[in-house]
């Protein structure tokens, strides 16, 4: 009997590096969840907590909360992260504004998050529509705090003091890695431009918000200058985050970092000149962000 080799075949996809126990996640249940899930369904909104798979859903939509995504759920953009559904957009819905305000109010939201797809298709950005959502927002629940996490408005610096300009508490736009890795994660943006939109942001005398995910391949001396970086254009609030590969089309997981080593980073950052740093693996932009209204602008 002769003993034939083995061939393994070519075209075999090299297992995924599993995740650590500390990124394990409950799944949504509860009677909470499921009101929000109704509501959102109802008034056919888009959550970024859905298109994004974020991994603190079922924690924060059991406490009644939900970031929403205005502007339809297609983005212009094509970053090699992010799990958002990606070409020509064909919604504009001049009523959405509407009907987010309506849902919030609804929800009983104490303090929602409002972020959008990337529209550079459209003149202005989209910022019509968001400074809409925010004012009727604030008209129909008084009581509500609002953050924004907007996109890169490409330098229409017009755009961004109409977005900027609806009388929210915090105003936030994510740099999502370090300078090296732009080309990379963000191939439409500039890190520069980025910064620069933070700086702008700032000096219109805002509170003002960035976040960075982590194990992308970043070195700990470069996320050392993104944070001095991020406090020389007037940074108030980093939050730090890990990343976790979408599906096997984006990119992959290059390191998971420890919780230690997210401590460590928050501790850095504060001491860099940060005022708040939201640090840790499950960690996402809007994460806790009930708690960013009360850092000093």
């Amino acid at each position: 009997m002769i003993d034939l080799p083995v061939i393994q075949p070519e075209t075999a996809a090299p297992a995924r590096p599993r995740k650590p126990d500390w990124l394990r996640v409950k799944l949504p249940v509860g009677e909470e969840y499921a009101a929000v899930r109704r509501l959102v369904d109802e008034h056919k909104l888009h959550t970024i907590c859905e298109s994004g798979n974020c991994p603190n859903m079922g924690e924060c939509w059991g406490a009644g909360t939900a970031t929403f995504m205005i502007l339809g759920n297609i983005c212009t953009r094509s970053c090699s992260f992010c799990a958002v559904a990606t070409g020509r957009p064909t919604e504009y819905d001049l009523d959405e504004p509407r009907r987010v305000a309506e849902a919030i109010r609804l929800m009983k939201v104490k303090h929602a998050v409002i972020t959008s797809v990337n529209r550079d298709e459209l003149k202005d950005r989209g910022a019509s529509v968001w400074h809409e959502t925010v004012v009727l927002t604030k008209q129909l629940s008084p009581g509500t705090t609002i953050e924004t996490l907007i996109p890169d408005v490409k330098a229409n610096w017009d755009a961004l003091d109409v977005m900027i300009s609806g009388g929210q508490e915090v105003i936030s736009h994510n740099i999502e890695t370090v300078g090296s890795l732009y080309r990379l994660v963000r191939p439409q943006a500039r890190y520069d431009r980025s910064l620069e939109q933070i700086r702008r942001t700032k000096a219109a005398g805002h509170r003002t918000k960035s976040g960075i995910m982590l194990g992308l391949g970043e070195k700990a001396d470069e996320l050392y200058q993104a944070m001095d970086d991020l406090v020389a254009n007037g940074l108030d609030i980093l939050t730090l985050g890990q990343y976790l590969q979408p599906t096997r089309r984006h990119l992959d997981v290059a390191e998971f970092i420890t919780p230690d080593q997210f401590a460590h980073y928050k501790e850095e950052g504060l001491r860099r000149g940060l005022k708040y740093v939201e640090s840790g693996p499950l960690v996402r932009s809007s994460y806790h962000a009930e708690r960013h209204v009360n850092v000093p602008v």
